[in-house]
């Protein structure tokens, strides 16, 4: 039972609702215009979920053997650093959960495009592949790039642009670029709460040898830096909102930006790195209420009257 829990705590739940983040919005305004299927959502949303898992499995790996994780680290304390399971141990989930990742993402290709569409289900696969090396490859090896301040840049492009436009093409089989708003907005939440992690961890990650943006930026820059994200991804859902013809009741997915504009507030005025470490749960849940709040407007907006006419 505590070998259960010791592997709980290592695939990281308060990760995986941003993680699915994207894909809720991508499937909503697929469904918004009429393309919608239970078994690809579902499958959306499995393979989302054992991508991350993946990931975080790696980035404990990394961390650990890299000696990243150590005494000094602030935030919680992760599995290899603790000696509840072994880097052999945790190789292997890697490489288990890697092969599972794979298995789920053909499937999904198969399912969203059948045998007919052989040129859509080469890309997704190359896309599923790349997933998978971008997840493992954040910390692991000598070139990992989370090492190497690209971080922010990789998690918006994979929890913004590709999940969002990704999804949404896995049911339309079409790209829509008025999805960028949203993509980017989605986006730039997901890499602000990187940013938050690497705000707390920023001395003792400089002192490993980590370089992330916020070590180059300084926690001055970083803030400010912070507060660009979270108003720009405010600001591009507002006006993608405004930019088609949807009702008011799609003002209902601003409640989610209380949350966030509190936050600021506060990370303002914090000066103990460990001070950054709830408000990571906080923008990674608030990120996950405006796209469950996105897609139940849109839900919403198709069953009023005017739009059976």
């Amino acid at each position: 039972m505590a070998q259960l829990k010791t592997w709980i705590s290592a695939f990281r739940l308060r990760t995986l609702p941003l993680s699915i983040s994207g894909a809720i919005v991508g499937s909503s305004y697929a469904h918004h215009l009429g393309y919608f299927d239970f078994t690809v959502f579902v499958l959306i949303i499995i393979t989302t979920l054992s991508f991350q898992i993946l990931s975080n499995l790696a980035n404990d790996y990394g961390d650990g053997i890299k000696g990243t994780d150590n005494d000094f680290r602030i935030g919680p304390e992760r599995a290899l650093q603790s000696g509840a399971i072994s880097s052999k141990q945790m190789k292997n989930a890697i490489i288990i959960n890697a092969v599972l990742c794979a298995v789920l993402a053909i499937v999904l290709v198969y399912v969203a495009f059948g045998v007919s569409q052989l040129i859509n289900s080469l890309i997704f696969i190359v896309l599923g592949g790349l997933s998978i090396y971008a997840a493992i490859t954040y910390t692991v090896g000598k070139s990992a790039y989370g090492y190497k301040a690209l971080g922010d840049l990789m998690v918006f492009l994979f929890f913004g642009w590709l999940s969002v436009l990704g999804t949404h093409f896995l049911f339309t089989k079409e790209l829509n670029l008025t999805l960028l708003l949203p993509a980017s907005a989605i986006g730039f939440l997901s890499t602000a709460v990187l940013n938050l992690n690497n705000m707390r961890d920023l001395e003792t990650d400089l002192k490993s040898n980590k370089i992330t943006l916020a070590g180059h930026l300084g926690i001055r820059n970083s803030k400010i830096y912070h507060f660009t994200l979270i108003l720009s991804a405010i600001g591009l859902m507002i006006v993608f909102q405004f930019s088609i013809s949807f009702s008011k009741i799609m003002y209902l997915s601003w409640m989610a930006f209380l949350p966030l504009l509190f936050h600021l507030k506060s990370v303002f005025f914090i000066k103990n790195p460990k001070d950054f470490d709830p408000h990571l749960k906080l923008v990674a849940l608030s990120t996950f209420f405006l796209a469950i709040l996105f897609a139940v407007a849109l839900i919403f907006h198709n069953l009023q009257p005017e739009n059976f006419v």
